[in-house]
């Protein structure tokens, strides 16, 4: 069994990663620690298990081989170095952190410890964008040169978010760091990594943290990335356009279909392409590496890239200004 402590239940998926740690037959939860211990020692209550006050010694128990990472994004950093250092296998929320030279720091320790690190980026594994890539990699699209994907909800505008999701010190912002990573790293798995980015963010519900955004991906060959998000949307659909110079790719406007308009098949109408499966969860995946001494090469490396593109878009929205990748601090 692969032994498990919970490091914090602050974010909103911290019970959906418990429950895929009790579905998993060689996953267990054996510990709690949280920041806030009220919260922890309630939780720990709920699953039977001791609750730890103290960081250090959690990480020191010998009973612990991995943690599952749901703690405020800004102390990402300081949790997961402090784990990788104890030798624990993490498994973790998005984003890794918010800045670029953080989440170099946090690598570095994984490294250097020689742990097996999964970000969750859920989407990645989804039927419809397994199905997307599938289409671009025939060549369907021709030169692709734009990507649109939207995810918004009604967190801010309907009450349900918890209010610790607008705190802009523990989040680092609002709804596109949040919800937005997912159209975020789709975007960058289409199109692959822009030489800029722009951002423009909205306060509708009058929050400390963005609640309405955009960021524009440019690329050198001309191709325009899109990327939207929202707390404040009741009916929104999550939706995916993908656009090239032979066909274009349309995904959830509003039903759950891929259409598929291409000048290599019948040009004169849409076809509907039948969805792959989905691939195993990203918790799923972690465990696989842990059992069998393997990197998530990919996974690792879009979470990368989504930091350097949530990094510049809060920039960019400071400055009110493009934001060269290059700029970043490593």
């Amino acid at each position: 069994m692969i032994r498990i402590a919970m490091l914090s239940y602050w974010h909103v998926h911290a019970w959906d990663y418990t429950k895929q740690v009790q579905e998993n037959p060689i996953t267990e939860v054996v510990a709690v620690w949280d920041e806030i211990p009220a919260r922890g020692l309630e939780a720990a209550a709920k699953l039977g298990v001791p609750f730890i006050a103290d960081l250090d010694e959690i990480l020191a128990r010998a009973d612990v081989d991995a943690v599952v990472v749901d703690t405020p994004t800004n102390i990402h950093r300081d949790v997961m170095v402090k784990a990788a250092r104890a030798g624990k296998h993490i498994f973790t929320e998005k984003v890794v952190a918010p800045t670029l030279k953080e989440v170099n720091e946090i690598l570095a320790a994984i490294r250097e410890a020689g742990v097996k690190l999964t970000v969750s980026l859920p989407r990645l594994n989804d039927s419809y964008t397994l199905t997307a890539q599938e289409v671009i990699s025939q060549g369907l699209l021709g030169q692709l040169t734009q990507a649109r994907v939207r995810l918004s909800h009604n967190g801010a505008t309907a009450g349900w978010l918890p209010e610790h999701f607008f705190n802009l010190e523990q989040c680092g912002g609002g709804a596109l760091i949040d919800l937005g990573c997912h159209p975020m790293y789709l975007v960058r798995l289409f199109l692959g990594l822009p030489q800029s980015v722009h951002a423009t963010f909205g306060y509708v519900s009058g929050k400390a943290v963005e609640d309405n955004a955009v960021a524009t991906l440019r690329y050198e060959n001309g191709a325009i990335g899109i990327v939207e998000a929202g707390f404040v949307n009741s009916h929104s659909p999550f939706s995916v356009e993908i656009h090239g110079t032979e066909g274009s790719l349309l995904y959830g406007l509003p039903d759950e279909v891929i259409r598929v308009r291409s000048n290599k098949l019948d040009a004169s109408e849409w076809v509907t392409i039948e969805k792959k499966e989905n691939r195993i969860p990203a918790f799923d995946q972690w465990v696989e590496h842990v059992l069998n001494g393997t990197e998530a090469d990919e996974n690792i490396g879009l979470a990368v890239d989504l930091t350097k593109l949530m990094e510049a878009s809060n920039l960019s929205e400071a400055e009110k200004r493009s934001v060269s990748l290059s700029e970043l601090q490593q």
